[in-house]
This record gives C-alpha cells, sequence and structure tokens, in this order.
C-alpha cells in the first residue's frame, strides 16, 4: 500500500517518466443511462517561458466518446493542502468511479467500487491534475521546488498544465470549467485569473469547502471564531445537544444570523463588552451549541474548534473531526502524546483515505499506468515548504493570501462567466460562514454578483463522505453547467 501521508523523495531520484495509459470503459448511469468514454493516464512536462523544463505533472483524464464536442465542456479537477494531489475528489466524489461510504461508519479497509451515479462525467469531461509535488507530479530535475511550491508558482504551474492539456487534446473551442476543494479552491481562484490573462476563458469555476482569506487562520481573529459558530450549532444539533425539532438547514440559518447580528459585534469588542452582557450572548451560544454557560464565560465567548472537538462529546469518551465534525473516535489520551498530536488527528480524515488511496491505486494499474513506488496523497513536505506570499491583483504581494481579489477581478475581465462555492454545515476546515464574509466584502455591482451562486448541504469538508449532499448537489452542479447557455 501507498503511504498517503509522506515526504516525497528529492527530484533527484526520480526515473524515467512512466508511459501512457488508456482504457475504454462505459459507465452506467441508475436510470440506464450509459456514456462511452476513455481513461488516460499520463505525464505531461510543463515549461517555463525560458523553455526550461519545470515539472512532470500526472493528469487522468476520462473523456466522452462524442463525436461532437463543440458544446461538451471539460473541467479540471484537484484537491488542496497545500501538498494534497487529486485523487480524493476523483474517487471520492466527482470520478467515475466510486467508493460507496456508509454515514458516519469507518469504511473496511476492502470496500466495493462502484459506477458513481453523481459523477460530473454526466456533463463534463474530466481532468484531475495533481499538483507539482503530489501524487505522481514532481518537480523536474534541476529545477528549484520553491519556484513552484507556493500560491503564486503552483498556480502557474497549474495554469500551464491546463493550457498543455487543451494543447494536446485540440480543445480550445471548448467550455472550461475549473473544479476546486479546499486548498484546492485558493489555486482555482489564482488559475481564474491567470488563464484569463493568458487568453483562456473560463466558463466556470466550482468552489468547494472554500478558503479564500488565510487571514482567519491567524490568531486572535475574531473571523475564525464567528467561522466556527454555525458549525458548532450544527454539530450540536446533529449529536442531540441542541435544536432539537428545528430543521437543520433552518437551524444553521438561524446561528449564520445570530453570528451576523450579536456574536460579531460581541467578540470584536473584546474586554470592553460589559459582563453582563457577556453572559447574555453566552447564554444565546448556549442555546446553540449545548456547552455550559460558565464553560463559554470561562473562554470569553471565543470558542476555539480543538477545545470544542476535545469536549462537546467528552462524557462519551470520544472526540469529534475537524474535516467532518459529525464523525468520532475515541478520545485522545494524555498519555498518547502532546496536543498538537491530538489536533492533526481526524476521524472523518482517518475513516476514508486509506481505502480511497488503494482503490485508486487499483484503478491505475488496471488502466495499465505503472506510476511510481510510491504516490503521494499528502506530501507533508511540500506543505511545510509552502510560500504563503501572494501578488495580489490591485494590491501588491501579500505575507498572507486573499484570493477572492483574484476572483472579483477575473469575474470584471469575464462578466459572462459564473462561480458556484459548495459549503458543509459541518466542515470544520473551511466554514462557510468565512466564504460569504469574504465575498460580499468585495462589493461586486448586481451584473457580477449574480453570476456567484451558493449551495449549502449537510456535508462536512469533503462532499463525498456524505452520499445525501452528494445526490443533493448532483442537480445543483447539472444547473449551474446550463448556465453557460443563457445569456
Amino acid at each position: 500500500m501507498a503511504d498517503a501521508t509522506t515526504t516525497a523523495p528529492e527530484p533527484e531520484t526520480w526515473d524515467q517518466v512512466p508511459e501512457k495509459a488508456t482504457r475504454a470503459y462505459t459507465w452506467h448511469g441508475p436510470d440506464g443511462q450509459t456514456i462511452d468514454f476513455e481513461g488516460t493516464a499520463e505525464m505531461v512536462d510543463i515549461y517555463d517561458d525560458k523553455g526550461e523544463l519545470m515539472c512532470h505533472q500526472f493528469c487522468l483524464s476520462y473523456v466522452s466518446d462524442d463525436q461532437d464536442k463543440s458544446d461538451r465542456p471539460v473541467t479540471f479537477l484537484w484537491n488542496g493542502g497545500p501538498g494534497g494531489s487529486s485523487s480524493m475528489v476523483c474517487i471520492g466524489g466527482q470520478g467515475p468511479f466510486r467508493v460507496p461510504t456508509e454515514g458516519t461508519k469507518h469504511l473496511k479497509n476492502t470496500c466495493p467500487v462502484e459506477d458513481n451515479p453523481y459523477t460530473l462525467l454526466q456533463v463534463s469531461d474530466l481532468v484531475f491534475i495533481d499538483a507539482p509535488g503530489t501524487g505522481y507530479s514532481h518537480v523536474a530535475k534541476g529545477y528549484d521546488p520553491k519556484k513552484v511550491w507556493g500560491v503564486d508558482g503552483d498556480g502557474d504551474a497549474m495554469s500551464r498544465t491546463v493550457i498543455a492539456w487543451l494543447n494536446e487534446r485540440d480543445a480550445w473551442d471548448r467550455p472550461h470549467y475549473l473544479y476546486g476543494e479546499s486548498y484546492g479552491t485558493t489555486r482555482a481562484a489564482v488559475v481564474y485569473r491567470l488563464l484569463g490573462e493568458r487568453g483562456v476563458g473560463v466558463d466556470g469555476v466550482v468552489e468547494q469547502s472554500t478558503i479564500l482569506d488565510y487571514a482567519v487562520m491567524l490568531p486572535g481573529n475574531d473571523d475564525y471564531y464567528a467561522g466556527m459558530f454555525p458549525v458548532m450549532a450544527a454539530t450540536a444539533q446533529t449529536f442531540g445537544m441542541a435544536g432539537q425539532g428545528v430543521d437543520p438547514e433552518a437551524w444553521f440559518g438561524q446561528a449564520m444570523d445570530f453570528v451576523n447580528d450579536t456574536y460579531i459585534s460581541a467578540i470584536t469588542k473584546g474586554a470592553n463588552l460589559p459582563e453582563e452582557e457577556m453572559r447574555a450572548v453566552a447564554e444565546q451560544m448556549s442555546h446553540f451549541i449545548g456547552m455550559p454557560v460558565d464553560w463559554i464565560l470561562a473562554r470569553k465567548l471565543r470558542i476555539d474548534l480543538y477545545e470544542w472537538r476535545a469536549h462537546n462529546q467528552q462524557a462519551k469518551g470520544l472526540t469529534s473531526g475537524r474535516y467532518d465534525t459529525r464523525f468520532t473516535e475515541q478520545a485522545y489520551q494524555p498519555i498518547q502524546g502532546e496536543l498538537g498530536f491530538f489536533q492533526a488527528e481526524d476521524p472523518s480524515y482517518d475513516a476514508i483515505q486509506v481505502v480511497y488511496n488503494e482503490v485508486y491505486q487499483k484503478l491505475l494499474r488496471e488502466m495499465g499506468f505503472k506510476g511510481y513506488p510510491n504516490y503521494y496523497g499528502l506530501n507533508i513536505q511540500v506543505n511545510e515548504d509552502w510560500n504563503w506570499n501572494h501578488d495580489m491583483p490591485g494590491i501588491g504581494t501579500a505575507p498572507m493570501p486573499n484570493v477572492a481579489f483574484d476572483i472579483a477581478t477575473a469575474l470584471r475581465r469575464n462578466p459572462t462567466s459564473n462561480i458556484i462555492f459548495l459549503g458543509g454545515r459541518h466542515d470544520g476546515a473551511t466554514p462557510y460562514w468565512n466564504v460569504i464574509h469574504d465575498m460580499a466584502k468585495m462589493y461586486l455591482p448586481d451584473a457580477l454578483a449574480q453570476r456567484v451562486h451558493w449551495h449549502e448541504s449537510s456535508n462536512g469538508h469533503m462532499l463525498y463522505a456524505d452520499t445525501a449532499a452528494l445526490e443533493d448537489t448532483t442537480p445543483v452542479l447539472k444547473a449551474f453547467y446550463d448556465l453557460r447557455h443563457q445569456a
């Protein structure tokens, strides 16, 4: 089994590039629909403007056999990290094959694989791209990884990969879409702008589990606590701690309104908030998240996700997840290591990642692609070496990116394109409140604001781990792709 979370070898140790592999398939839908398509796994060489080989990019393409593709979109998809490959968004949710999940149960090590009834292949050809240093993609020998392991360098390399694929397939006259998850939404925002600057029109961008402004990750940032609160409220309802008898979507909406109308103002005042007002806010918070008022007051209304995860199911000897707060596992014990170890643990990731990786590898090898000894589902070296500086349009270089500016700029330049944000009520990694807040601060005029679409579901960070949410989102995405036909 390939190590899914590890550090890649130095570029000099890579051997020759594996040969391209192809295979013919037929997808069978639940209503009797079929799609004949070809799968291709290949390494694509990417060059900089001076002609120097930058990296060998792994692309897994699923292309329909339709003779007339003039109106059939092609979508370029990736996960995040940074340092994460594209395997999970492929085998989990949007590719033609899927590992079915069972609610919040931990998957067995050997699982069935099914034709994915929710695949985007129904509306678009698909190209899953591993970012440089992830999956099978790697930086070319002699090329400095620092040039591509960063917000701008990564966006540049991925834009070049999209263009290289379009060139190879002669697909310039087709509708083009981008699909990013997690940090992949940050990447998609940058690529969206860069492609436009390089003469490539993007018809639509799908942002799943979005993070745009990374300042929210800085200690003490008010927006961090504001974004986490509705997630905690949704989780408390799921665990029977609050909100019983209320529709989950309505309950989440009430929590969002509380944050906007009361909570954000209270925590902004900090120590200047009168004691009686602080207690009144704490009582309202307790109503939503089911924790004692005094416990909330002891934290001055600011509840860190890690504390919440450790305490909300403590009476049952359990801790909950970060990617999806509904998942639980046996509580961390101090003897098992220091707090940082617990913070990095996540039952919602443990429940699926090993199985996803093994099934993905099996599918690639059945296709005939040999790959390398290890597939880096999450390369920690890339994550730790990441350059967070970003040349923000109209702003200049910033040490912490806010790619909402990239989206606003790209949308202004390309006002016929559309973007949709998919958010999950149980996502503790990229809370939905934050992306709504970040886009609101762009003050888009009505004509552009109408091009921005929203969809909220029951899922956590990984839409594909929640079958009900995946089913709920499928018609939404189909309708989103149809928007290209409107004026």
